[in-house]
């Protein structure tokens, strides 16, 4: 038994060792290099590449010679882009309309999310599977689909929901200048909600199902488990999805500028994106730089601002 036992670990021992480089180190640095091009390369071309562009054309401006019909040129014009952003009230109405589009839809959505989680995680809810599918179903749906669809419910000519609204003595009227912001909210909620529910979810299946027994032998009732035990373990899955709804928020596009095609109260400078794009169309590709890059900072001090905060406060 012990020849057996010596000969299986000599024929074993070698093969520990393949691959393996003469002075026991490890993976060849060359074999390193070839799993990290397949990402470097296209991060660096479609991402660092597009955005350092886009930094250096934030700096340039366009200068004129010779009065109307002379020529123009391009040249180093410093942070005079920056200034005509910050001085452009365009800009800082869209920032305060998509603030107030954040401050309220966020909240709504992810508390939606945070319910639907609990009671996926509960076993009083039946069809689970059914359930799961159907919150998530809307994320499927590409954005701009997402708004044409509700588009024709928010239109008076053509939505049932409109028409029943009316039947029953109520005037709605999705598309008016003090709800088409809101309308365009609805759609984002659509879309969202089942995505992060499924983020908190999955937070909640790594809780070990012994904590729930501890604390049902205290005689903690399903409410006081869900809010005083699940909801704290999940709180940084909780500070994930916010910080996604952020920077989600101050990307807003595909919602509004669908909706504008069939409603007057939503302008192409609506959103801090639309008027990068309008300015951008009207070929003045610096002051289009200027405010994606200004776009660019306040998301990043706000989402990373959040997750600080939120982080020491959870003790993350």
């Amino acid at each position: 038994m012990t020849d057996i036992a010596t000969r299986a670990t000599r024929v074993v021992a070698p093969s520990r060792d393949r691959g393996r480089r003469p002075g026991g180190g490890g993976p060849r640095a060359g074999t390193v290099v070839a799993f990290l091009i397949p990402f470097f390369l296209p991060f660096v071309l479609f991402y660092l590449v597009p955005v350092g562009y886009a930094l250096w054309q934030s700096f340039l401006v366009v200068r004129r010679t010779g009065g109307q019909y002379g020529t123009s040129y391009t040249t180093f014009g410093g942070l005079e882009q920056y200034v005509q952003v910050f001085q452009n009230a365009e800009f800082w109405a869209s920032i305060g309309r998509i603030g107030l589009f954040g401050i309220v839809q966020v909240p709504v959505m992810l508390f939606v999310a945070l319910i639907m989680a609990l009671l996926l995680d509960t076993p009083l809810l039946k069809l689970k599977s059914l359930f799961r599918i159907t919150a998530f179903m809307p994320y499927a749906v590409p954005g701009v689909i997402a708004a044409i669809m509700w588009s024709y419910l928010y239109s008076p000519q053509l939505s049932p929901v409109v028409d029943l609204l009316k039947g029953m003595g109520l005037q709605p009227d999705f598309l008016g200048p003090g709800a088409v912001l809101w309308s365009a909210a609805n759609v984002s909620t659509w879309l969202w909600t089942g995505y992060n529910m499924l983020i908190m979810f999955s937070a909640l299946q790594s809780i070990p199902q012994e904590l729930y027994e501890a604390a049902k032998i205290d005689g903690a009732s399903n409410w006081t488990i869900a809010w005083q035990i699940k909801v704290p373990i999940i709180a940084p899955s909780i500070i994930l999805t916010t910080v996604f709804s952020i920077i989600g928020t101050l990307q807003l596009y595909a919602e509004p500028a669908v909706l504008r095609q069939i409603s007057s109260n939503i302008s192409s400078t609506f959103t801090p994106n639309m008027l990068a794009y309008a300015v951008a169309s009207g070929n003045n590709y610096q002051q289009a730089a200027a405010i994606s890059v200004v776009i660019a900072v306040i998301t990043f001090v706000l989402s990373f601002g959040f997750m600080r905060l939120t982080a020491k406060k959870a003790g993350l």
